[in-house]
């Protein structure tokens, strides 16, 4: 079974992260000094506190246009691909189903709870699927998502969150990848102890391989299979499991760093933006429990109920299950009860 993880994030909220986030009712530090890691060998996911906002105007925009072109392009070509579905053979609208499957797993079960936090160990076999199925997502290579959402969780809405979610709707959804990065989400992404990523030869190899790996399975992959054997047109192979599926993917990813850090409760932890939102849990494998993931980034479900709405838990599980994956870090209901009486918004007791 899991192994239990009954320490909790620090019970302080104080005032920096109250005043940022607009919490009312600060909760008083009692400042907890516990291993908020487990045995995972590995803080950098967890609130930095200290964290200050640097005085005086903010750095102007920089446009990234080859970035703006791009993502304009592939989302008419998403767009054009709606309108093929009609068109297009059942078997292939199940294989582009199969790749969306495939590429979000790629991502959430690889980038993110393996990789980002160290929730729970896979083997080699394991890692390499992961791997393939995250260069088939194309959202950068693992090495650099791990970076970035660590410094996500490290400094969450500040200057120097990449996708800092008080900068509004839109830019924490895609403008984030539009423009330059803010200097605090560089510098402190350098000063990130990375050496288990660096120490994984999976990534590392990933990393070196990346953009062939990525016109292979993102691209060339999807659209040859329904081509090749079961006679698909190939403008119905590239415009469906191809460009539609990578579309659906990103924006189920992006989704999770827009609305569910806007719309839904809090219940545990009042003091932060991440919200519990049903619809992008649904879209995104089991991501969507995020005020419960902010709170424990450590969990490898990502939340308290199993596998409800979560495709990627049961993933895991059936992994674990086949001797491919072990170690799964879980919160143990008494200290998940007690985060939610102490910081919770109180929603928890209407269910």
């Amino acid at each position: 079974s899991p192994a239990q993880l009954s320490k909790d994030l620090p019970s302080s909220t104080i005032t920096a992260r109250a005043m940022r986030n607009g919490g009312a009712g600060m909760e008083k530090a009692l400042s907890n000094q516990e291993d908020l890691g487990g045995d995972r060998g590995m803080t950098d996911d967890i609130f930095d506190e200290s964290y200050c906002e640097k005085e005086g105007p903010k750095p102007a925009k920089r446009y990234v246009w080859r970035n703006i072109v791009l993502m304009s392009l592939l989302h008419l070509g998403g767009l054009y691909g709606l309108w093929l579905i009609p068109a297009a053979k059942p078997v292939t609208l199940a294989w582009g189903f199969l790749c969306f499957l495939l590429s979000a797993l790629g991502v959430t079960a690889g980038a993110h709870r393996l990789w980002s936090h160290r929730s729970y160990k896979a083997g080699l076999p394991l890692r390499i699927f992961l791997a393939i199925a995250n260069s088939m997502a194309f959202q950068n290579d693992i090495y650099e998502w791990a970076r970035d959402h660590r410094v996500h969780h490290k400094f969450s809405e500040t200057d120097a969150d990449p996708h800092n979610a008080t900068r509004g709707f839109f830019f924490s959804h895609v403008g984030w990848l539009l423009v330059r990065k803010h200097p605090d989400v560089i510098e402190k992404g350098r000063k990130l102890d990375l050496a288990d990523l660096k120490a994984d030869k999976v990534v590392m190899f990933q990393r070196r391989f990346y953009k062939l790996s990525v016109v292979a399975m993102c691209f060339l992959f999807p659209t040859i299979v329904p081509w090749c054997f079961w006679g698909e047109s190939l403008r119905n192979s590239f415009f469906l499991p191809a460009i539609l599926r990578y579309v659906v993917v990103l924006n189920a990813s992006w989704l999770v760093n827009s609305a569910a850090h806007m719309f839904g409760n809090r219940p545990y932890d009042r003091n932060i933006n991440p919200r519990e939102n049903r619809w992008v849990t649904f879209g995104a494998l089991g991501e969507g429990f995020h005020n419960y993931h902010h709170t424990f980034p450590y969990d490898y479900s990502t939340s308290e109920f199993g596998w409800h709405y979560n495709f990627t838990t049961a993933f895991i599980d059936l992994m674990c299950l086949l001797g491919l994956a072990s170690d799964r870090k879980k919160v143990s209901k008494e200290t998940i009860l007690a985060r939610k009486i102490r910081t919770g918004d109180g929603s928890h007791k209407s269910g």
